[in-house]
């Protein structure tokens, strides 16, 4: 149960993130290779499938986007460090990573490579990373498996006229609501503009890098009583 309110930015925050995210996951499902790649559990599941048929080209690709996935996570770690949500850490850093990854997978994917969805997955596995440090594994943005778990295990103790932590249940229904409206958006971009729709999500974590990176400074010059 959470013990403090959850500030308002970090509910938006966590919103936009998982809307991109849903973005990205559009084009994956969209793309050439009709896979996803803002969460892991269908790809490890295509690449025993695909092992087991013997199809090296699709296992290759699922293989990849799993390994790099994974790789996203380590550089979050190495960037972040600290779990404990705090001005001063490497977000800016992070997400700046995260707008490289996007704009360079954006360009791998206008030109047929796979390494169009590896970067992605890369990007994705980073955010999520991100966003589990900083928020103690309570914000996952680009997968809802666990999200739509903890809801059904709520509408059930609630049936049954238990307690439930209502705080975190409007934050799960809103990183849901993220995630769904930008699987719907994607779809809608990638239909008009193909590929380049990863610009946006690209677009929002750049801009996000940069608005944190001048918050960042001003906080620090703060008298230190309004730290």
């Amino acid at each position: 149960m959470l013990t403090k309110p959850i500030p308002p930015w970090i509910t938006l925050g966590g919103m936009t993130l998982a809307g991109s995210a849903g973005c990205i996951n559009a084009v994956g499902f969209l793309g050439g290779y009709h896979q996803a790649i803002s969460h892991m559990t269908g790809t490890v599941t295509n690449f025993g499938v695909e092992l087991a048929q013997g199809d090296g080209r699709m296992a290759w690709h699922a293989g990849g986007t799993l390994g790099f996935f994974f790789m996203g996570c380590v550089l979050s770690g190495l960037i972040i460090r600290q779990s404990a949500l705090e001005i001063g850490r490497s977000y800016g850093v992070a997400l700046a990573c995260e707008f490289g990854l996007l704009i360079g997978a954006c360009y791998f994917f206008r030109h047929g490579e796979a390494a169009g969805s590896f970067l992605a997955a890369m990007a994705c596995g980073l955010q999520n990373a991100m966003a589990t440090s900083y928020s103690s594994a309570v914000i996952r943005t680009t997968h809802f498996t666990g999200i739509v778990t903890d809801l059904g295990i709520a509408l059930g103790r609630v049936a049954r006229r238990e307690s439930v932590d209502g705080r975190r249940l409007r934050l799960y229904l809103v990183l849901l609501l993220g995630f769904f409206a930008g699987g719907v958006f994607g779809t809608v971009s990638f239909v008009r503009i193909g590929y380049d729709t990863l610009l946006i999500p690209a677009a929002i974590s750049g801009l996000t890098a940069i608005g944190y990176t001048l918050y960042k400074r001003h906080w620090f010059r703060l008298p230190f009583p309004h730290r």
